[in-house]
C-alpha cells in the first residue's frame, strides 16, 4: 500500500482561495472560511491549527463535500471536485476518509465493532462476507486491537480504543488520505500520545496523506510536514512545520506556541510569555482589518487595513509586522 509522491504529478489535494458562507437572518451572510489555500502532497501531513471557531473544522468538512463551498477551488489529483454529483462524491470519499473528533458520538452504539468497521465495505460492495471479516481482523490488528473486539460494542471500550476503532473504519476502503478532525482532543493526555504515534506509524506503513485538525500546536508538531495557523476563518501563518515552530512570525502563532505547557519547571520559568488578551472574536462581528488586531499587543495603525495576502510557497504570515518599518504602533498599544 506504500505510496510515494511523484513530482511530475499534481498534488493529491489542492485548495485555492476556499470560502464557506452560512446564511443569517435578514439576508446577511457569515463567512466562516475566507481565502484558505494549501497543497497536500502524497504521503505528507498538513496540520491546521487554531482555537475553536477559527474555521478549521468547516474547512475539513468542505474538503469531503459535507459543506458546500461558496467560492474557491478544491482539486483532487488535479481534477476540480466542487460541484461533484452524488456519485462523484461517493467515489471521492472512498479515497479521502474522515476521522471525527468525538470517539463516543461517532460510533453507532447499537452496532458491534465488527459491523462498524465492516459497514464501509458493505456499502461499497467490496468482497464477500468472509473476505470482509478477514479484512476487519486485519484492520483491528493494524490499529492495535485484537480480534476479540469483533463482537463487542462501543460502550465496552475506552476513549482511546474507540478512536482506534474509528481510525480502523476510516481505513477500511484503503483511502489515500485521512482528514482527522481533532482526533485526540476528547482523550486523556496519557492517551493522546498513543493515538498520535499510531497516526505516525500508519502514515509510514501505508503511505497515507494526512490532514490533522487541532487547536494545539503541540498535537501537530511531531506529525505535520506543513502547518497552517487559522484565526477567524483566515490563514494567519503557514509554512514548513519545523521552521514555523522554531521561528513563528505572526503574533497569534507566537501566542499559541508560548501556551504549550513545559513539564520542566526550570525551563518553564525561562519561557517567553506572549500575551493574547481576551477570547476569540466573533465571525459575525469581524472587522475589515486584521482579525487578530483587537487582541494583538503589537497592533499598528495599518492593522485596520486587511492583512497582506499570503504568497504561494515558503514560510509566510499575514501580518503587517513584517513591514513594520513602514508604519508606527497604534496609540495606546
Amino acid at each position: 500500500m506504500n505510496r510515494h509522491a511523484d513530482p511530475s504529478q499534481p498534488p493529491l489535494l489542492e485548495v485555492q482561495d476556499l470560502a464557506v458562507e452560512y446564511p443569517l437572518r435578514g439576508g446577511r451572510r457569515l463567512r466562516a472560511v475566507d481565502g484558505v489555500s494549501f497543497q497536500l502532497q502524497t504521503g505528507k501531513t498538513i496540520g491546521i491549527v487554531g482555537e475553536s471557531g477559527c474555521g478549521k473544522s468547516t474547512t475539513a468538512r468542505a474538503l469531503i463535500g459535507l459543506i458546500e463551498p461558496s467560492a474557491g477551488r478544491i482539486a483532487y489529483h488535479g481534477k476540480d471536485i466542487i460541484g461533484l454529483g452524488r456519485q462523484g462524491w461517493r467515489q471521492l470519499r472512498r479515497q479521502v476518509q474522515m476521522v471525527f473528533q468525538d470517539p463516543y458520538a461517532s460510533l453507532n452504539p447499537r452496532m458491534s465493532v465488527g459491523d462498524i468497521i465492516d459497514e464501509p465495505l458493505r456499502n461499497y460492495r467490496i468482497g464477500n462476507r468472509e473476505s470482509r471479516r478477514q479484512r476487519v481482523r486485519e484492520l483491528l490488528d493494524l490499529v492495535g486491537l485484537d480480534a476479540t473486539s469483533l463482537r463487542r460494542f462501543p460502550h465496552e471500550f475506552s476513549g482511546g480504543q474507540r478512536q482506534r476503532i474509528g481510525i480502523a473504519r476510516a481505513l477500511a476502503l484503503e483511502p489515500q488520505a485521512l482528514i482527522c478532525d481533532e482526533p485526540v482532543s476528547a482523550l486523556d493526555v496519557s492517551v493522546q500520545a498513543q493515538i498520535i504515534n499510531l497516526l505516525i506509524d500508519l502514515r509510514q506503513r501505508l503511505g497515507l496523506s494526512l490532514i490533522i485538525i487541532a487547536h494545539d500546536l503541540a498535537v501537530v508538531r511531531h506529525l505535520a510536514d506543513e502547518i497552517l495557523v487559522m484565526y477567524l476563518g483566515q490563514v494567519a501563518e503557514s509554512g514548513p512545520a519545523q521552521r514555523l515552530m522554531a521561528q513563528p512570525q505572526h503574533p497569534y502563532t507566537q501566542a499559541l506556541l508560548a501556551s504549550i505547557p513545559i513539564p520542566d519547571p526550570a525551563l518553564a520559568r525561562n519561557q517567553r510569555r506572549i500575551p493574547a488578551p481576551g477570547e476569540v472574536g466573533s465571525l459575525e462581528l469581524r472587522q475589515s482589518g486584521c482579525p487578530f488586531a483587537p487582541r494583538c499587543p503589537q497592533r499598528m495603525e495599518r492593522c485596520q487595513s486587511p492583512p497582506p495576502r499570503l504568497g504561494e510557497d515558503g514560510h509566510q504570515a499575514a501580518c503587517w509586522l513584517l513591514h513594520k518599518d513602514k508604519d508606527t504602533p497604534a496609540s495606546g498599544s
